[in-house]
């Protein structure tokens, strides 16, 4: 990967505002509800009315294909009375709260491809991606390019960062302003479940006006990512991962020192074209993360690469110690723990490709 440098033109960015390859074909028929969890099922349900909301003609992703008249009641379900919008431009939004893993970027993406409306005119980006295409285009042209939507999805909205949260609050403002419906996901830290859905008052105090043009929904779970499966496996030794990098197609090799450097030369807004077309990532004298600006690259990276389904296959320190206990305890502490997750996962694949 360090002897890639891509470049990507602010069209791109624009465009490229769809789900991951990981979920380009999911559907609310597709998303398997855990049978303790009811409020798994109870979101499936509001999700799709809400997507019939969105305007007519919708076609069958959703988990319901009834007829126009079953619409309309799924519509009227979902907006109250008293805040059910009547002016065409007012914007609605629904925010998914929940732990890892709980499946609520699947229901995000279904939410999207459910949406009556072009694929041109519906965008799917993490918090992080809205960021980087606002400070790429410039506010006023992150604006204008996104207003003319019928759907924006934020998944993964953060709270960390008060600057960024402004940022985003602020666009969302003007997206919904527009008519923009809006959807946005964040994650409940693990120590807060089921303590008052901390981050969903996190989040409804973070965007303040915006406020009463979302309704929550509480999705509760386990991570699936880890239901009934092994531990992070163990590090690989450097001459198992160098030699899988020669045997596999499409594998990167590279040492962690150095994808490091090379992660800081570029901007987090390329790391997904850094990805394309990588089938494997092979990283040697992998060591936990020096610093905080280097591990929320890394976390990025991480989610570029969870979302791509690229398997890891490293030596060194186990990737579910590459951020110290300061880290998993500080103020970045959710994304640390959302890329455990995500690189453990990954490295159960690259464990089964090293065996084959």
């Amino acid at each position: 990967m360090t002897a890639r440098t891509p470049h990507v033109p602010a069209d791109r960015l624009v465009a490229g505002l769809v789900p991951p390859p990981r979920f380009a074909d999911v559907s609310f028929g597709s998303y398997v509800p855990d049978p303790s969890q009811p409020s798994q099922a109870a979101a499936v349900r509001a999700l799709d009315a809400f997507a019939a909301s969105l305007g007519p003609g919708r076609r069958g992703s959703g988990a319901d294909r009834g007829d126009r008249e079953g619409r309309a009641g799924r519509r009227a379900r979902w907006w109250p009375a008293r805040s059910r919008p009547a002016p065409p431009g007012e914007a609605r939004g629904v925010y998914l709260d929940g732990g890892f893993g709980v499946g609520k970027t699947h229901l995000l993406a279904s939410l999207w491809h459910a949406a009556p409306a072009e694929p041109a005119r519906k965008a799917f980006c993490t918090f992080v991606e809205l960021t980087h295409l606002a400070g790429a285009l410039g506010f006023q042209e992150a604006v204008r390019a996104l207003s003319g939507h019928r759907l924006l999805c934020v998944d993964e909205f953060e709270l960390d960062d008060p600057g960024d949260t402004v940022l985003v609050s602020t666009l969302l403002g003007r997206l919904a302003d527009a008519g923009v419906a809006l959807a946005a996901t964040s994650n409940t830290l693990p120590g807060r479940l089921g303590e008052d859905r901390f981050a969903a008052a996190d989040f409804l105090r973070e965007i303040q006006g915006l406020a009463a043009r979302f309704r929550t929904l509480r999705v509760d779970g386990e991570d699936y990512r880890h239901r009934g499966l092994p531990e992070a496996p163990p590090p690989l030794s450097p001459d198992a991962v160098v030699r899988a990098a020669h045997r596999l197609p499409g594998a990167c090799l590279d040492g962690f020192p150095a994808l490091l450097g090379h992660l800081a030369a570029l901007h987090p807004s390329r790391y997904g074209a850094l990805c394309d077309g990588v089938r494997a990532v092979c990283l040697t004298g992998v060591a936990p993360v020096p610093d905080q600006a280097a591990a929320l690259r890394l976390v990025v990276l991480a989610d570029r690469l969870y979302d791509r389904e690229v398997p890891v296959l490293a030596s060194g320190t186990p990737l579910d110690r590459l951020f110290s206990p300061e880290m998993l305890r500080g103020g970045y502490r959710k994304k640390y723990h959302r890329a455990v997750s995500r690189l453990t996962a990954l490295a159960r694949d690259g464990a089964r490709l090293a065996q084959a």
